[in-house]
């Protein structure tokens, strides 16, 4: 995302709300049936913002259309604890 079209950032608490959403169900069919879901509303610009932080950082994956829960802090930890490199 082009960081000059940017209109809002998201709050924290709204970046969780998210994560939250998505770890609920672990898949989504589509990124508008979980913007609809969400709890609290917000703008689809902030949301897409979310969902691209969400993706770099490797906690979901979107395929097909679907966005995935990915993340799995023990499997990492205990893969960090060993000799291989994680990229």
């Amino acid at each position: 995302m082009n960081r000059n079209s940017i209109i809002h950032y998201p709050r924290l608490d709204t970046v969780i709300m998210v994560e939250n959403k998505i770890k609920s169900q672990e898949e989504w069919t589509s990124k508008r049936q979980l913007w609809l879901s969400l709890d609290k509303k917000i703008m689809y610009q902030t949301f897409n913002i979310i969902i691209s932080y969400l993706e770099e950082s490797g906690k979901i994956t979107v395929k097909d259309g679907k966005i995935i829960w990915i993340w799995n802090p023990d499997l990492v930890k205990k893969y960090s604890n060993s000799n291989l490199v994680l990229k």
